[in-house]
């Protein structure tokens, strides 16, 4: 059984969704590189979007959230490529990549991306990386990896911390079995929970995107966030590091300096970036305020 995204809205000019995804995509060149050996990491490969390869400008990593895909960053690729090679990838086990040995372990998943970025870059090339909530914990773990290649990471609502979290509903599983219309609004739903702060910001191109990513996910992000796996590892992170979270994420609403202080205990020099009216997905949401603040705080 396939699944059935006709009830997810058009978008205004009257394309599906999916096309205008697909539009976004074609403006990229899809590389899949090496994650290493199964165990060493395993015969596998991860999906890579990178927009202006060979541009001779710097380059940018874009890390996804959990249950996610590049597609987490469509509406900052073409902008933030003005300015940097854009390098945006598809985590391990995740989107079109290939899943690591455990899907519930961090370590596992960071060694997949380690030596992927190694067979994706130069080896003495530097890069930023910007990492969206679970691939905030990566981009962490990453960090204490390869401290010389990244230049700065900043972190974008990510997840891992060791903090107040406000209760929430339970998101609710998205099946094959669905009828199209119970899929699409079960998709809003959990976009509006977790994603989004204002629902009518909640469009068509979100939910299919949560519908294909979700469905598909075999990494398990959330385990390694209840683990607490950012504050895990920040203590050795020697890489400079920046925030931008958007003013009403749900996973950090209301006790956003309760994750300021966390992080100057460790950096006394970090600076948190709020995105007025931004939810969890501020790059989304949110995304020419987001654009315009990440290539600042990247100049």
């Amino acid at each position: 059984m396939s699944l059935d995204y006709s009830a997810v809205p058009r978008m205004p000019d009257g394309r599906t969704a999916l096309e205008h995804i697909e539009s976004v995509a074609a403006t990229s060149q899809a590389i899949r590189v090496p994650m290493g050996p199964r165990s060493a990491g395993g015969n596998g490969t991860q999906m890579w979007h990178v927009w202006g390869k060979d541009s001779g400008k710097p380059a940018l990593l874009l890390f996804h959230g959990g249950s996610g895909s590049w597609i987490h960053w469509i509406r900052n690729v073409q902008a933030l490529a003005q300015h940097f090679t854009v390098y945006a990838a598809d985590m391990p086990g995740l989107g079109d990549s290939d899943p690591p040995d455990d899907v519930r372990d961090v370590w596992s998943v960071t060694h997949c991306v380690d030596h992927a970025v190694r067979a994706l870059l130069p080896k003495d090339e530097r890069f930023f990386l910007a990492g969206f909530s679970f691939g905030g914990m990566v981009s962490g773990h990453l960090a204490t990896l390869m401290p010389e290649r990244i230049k700065r990471i900043v972190f974008v609502g990510a997840g891992g911390l060791k903090a107040t979290r406000k209760p929430t509903e339970k998101l609710h599983k998205l099946l094959e079995t669905m009828p199209p219309q119970v899929l699409a609004d079960e998709a809003r739903r959990n976009l509006e929970l977790l994603m989004l702060h204002d629902p009518k910001n909640v469009d068509g191109v979100a939910i299919h995107m949560q519908i294909m990513n979700t469905t598909r996910a075999k990494t398990r992000s959330r385990d390694m966030g209840i683990a607490g796996a950012l504050s895990n590892v920040l203590p050795q992170v020697t890489v400079p590091y920046t925030g931008i979270w958007g003013e009403f994420d749900s996973t950090t609403y209301p006790y956003i300096q309760e994750r300021i202080d966390l992080f100057r205990a460790l950096r006394p020099d970090f600076e948190m970036h709020q995105i007025p009216g931004g939810g969890h997905w501020v790059a989304y949401e949110t995304a020419e305020a987001f654009n315009a603040r990440l290539l600042d705080v990247l100049k």
